[in-house]
């Protein structure tokens, strides 16, 4: 069995509309949207790890919701899990704190606004699929 490295992706949700983080980093990804998260660490849980890198990256405190169906593989040894989650209240306004120089909540309409990583097109897709915005 080989060795896998999973990224949690969050598919924050706030008033029906889903947050977008722009990458700063690495060159090759700079431009391009994706769902904020992060490597789970050695003997991290997935929701832990979200939690965390939803701090680390935008500063804000969250809550784990449910896991988006499906796992879609990254550049090998990663493969990407996305879980729903919300702010918790009085946790504050996210900021591009690391890796992003722009976020971007998007309403049900303007989802494909955005130049979307290819890795996360289908996890966004799924995330619609849950009907999150309606």
């Amino acid at each position: 069995m080989t060795e896998r490295t999973v990224v949690v992706g969050a598919a924050l949700i706030d008033g029906g509309r889903l947050l977008a983080a722009r990458r700063s980093a690495p060159p090759e990804l700079a431009g391009r949207w994706e769902l904020p998260g992060g490597k789970v660490e050695p003997g991290e849980a997935p929701e832990a790890a979200l939690v965390r890198e939803l701090r680390e990256e935008l500063g804000v405190g969250a809550e784990v919701l449910a896991r988006v169906p499906g796992e879609w593989p990254l550049r090998p040894p990663y493969v990407l899990q996305v879980w729903a989650a919300r702010l918790l209240p009085g946790a504050g306004e996210p900021e591009p704190l690391e890796d992003h120089d722009e976020l971007r909540w998007l309403a049900p309409g303007e989802l494909w606004d955005v130049d979307w990583l290819d890795q996360d097109v289908p996890a966004v897709r799924e995330v619609a699929a849950m009907g999150w915005g309606a």
